[in-house]
């Protein structure tokens, strides 16, 4: 059973990531979004719930530290981990503002925000491209599905070709990892790649 289980698994996978060259002009789009934002001394904003939040985390800290490259940091934020912000907001204004709130205190024009939502249809996600957007921030998504609500709401939108959540989210910190690569190598830090560090 648990044998039928990774072939399934691995076989969805396979299906999924074979699709993922329908992405690349899109991913590419991205990676400039990212580079210009950065090359501006922008800042890349990111949010999502769930297994998406800690997708947030895992790119902003390959952006702050270092993907394969040893350079500066690169200015990125993941809008899901303050604990008393999300509760503070959550609780006075409701869960549907957690990440808005926070893009008006901290995003200015020349910013970018990275909203990562499987179905498309979470409605803090929502409401945070509804509010980088009238600030004057492009905006990025990694989706799945049909894109939901947020289809065609973005400056570029990258959906993932699956009804899996797990295969979406397997596919989402690739995407991720493509896009930080690519920014190491625009902003010309490809020359310095490092080995893992301890």
């Amino acid at each position: 059973m648990t044998q039928q289980v990774v072939t399934n698994s691995l076989n969805e996978h396979l299906a999924v990531f074979a699709a993922l060259e329908s992405l690349s002009f899109a991913i590419a789009e991205a990676t400039s979004i990212v580079t210009d934002t950065l090359r501006a001394q922008g800042k890349v904003l990111l949010c999502g719930n769930g297994g998406s939040a800690s997708d947030c985390q895992h790119i902003a800290a390959e952006l702050v530290g270092r993907f394969v490259s040893d350079r500066v940091p690169l200015a990125a934020l993941a809008l899901t981990t303050d604990t008393s912000i999300l509760t503070a907001v959550s609780n006075d204004y409701g869960f549907t503002q957690v990440f808005a709130r926070q893009i008006t205190a901290l995003g200015r024009s020349g910013d970018c925000l990275i909203a990562i939502s499987t179905s498309g249809n979470s409605p803090n996600v929502i409401e945070a491209v509804k509010t980088a957007r009238a600030m004057g921030l492009r905006t990025v998504l990694l989706g799945g599905r049909d894109g939901g609500q947020l289809y065609d709401c973005c400056d570029v939108e990258l959906i993932v070709p699956s009804d899996v959540t797990a295969r979406i989210q397997e596919a989402h910190i690739f995407i991720g990892h493509v896009i930080c690569e690519g920014v190491e190598a625009a902003l010309g830090f490809e020359k310095e790649r490092l080995g893992d560090v301890p």
